[in-house]
């Protein structure tokens, strides 16, 4: 049962990962172009489960961050530097500070 929950939400992200980069947004320094480390998406996992009323282990919040990852990166969205960085390639994520140019 938790298995086919851990399965679905992780389809639910797939199919619509803005919900979930923005609440990783709003927890962590996501910006486009910056770094982002694989521990930051395996707790943000976590505790987006966990809002989300299901309960998953450490273990099981790393194996769901490798599978999401390996999505992420096939969508071009997380851009490997190594095995535990990626470079986030969302330009809606932008930032602008006042008197940039746009």
């Amino acid at each position: 049962m938790k298995k086919e929950k851990l399965n679905e939400l992780s389809e639910q992200i797939k199919n619509n990962p803005l919900i979930f980069l923005n609440y990783l947004k709003a927890n962590y320094p996501l910006f486009h172009n910056s770094n982002f480390f694989f521990r930051d998406f395996q707790y943000g996992i976590k505790k987006y489960f966990e809002i989300k009323d299901i309960e998953i282990s450490y273990p099981e919040a790393e194996e769901s961050a490798k599978s999401l990852s390996n999505y992420f990166e096939g969508e071009g969205i997380f851009v490997k530097i190594s095995d535990s960085t990626w470079k986030i390639n969302f330009p809606e994520f932008v930032t602008q500070v006042p008197g940039d140019p746009l």
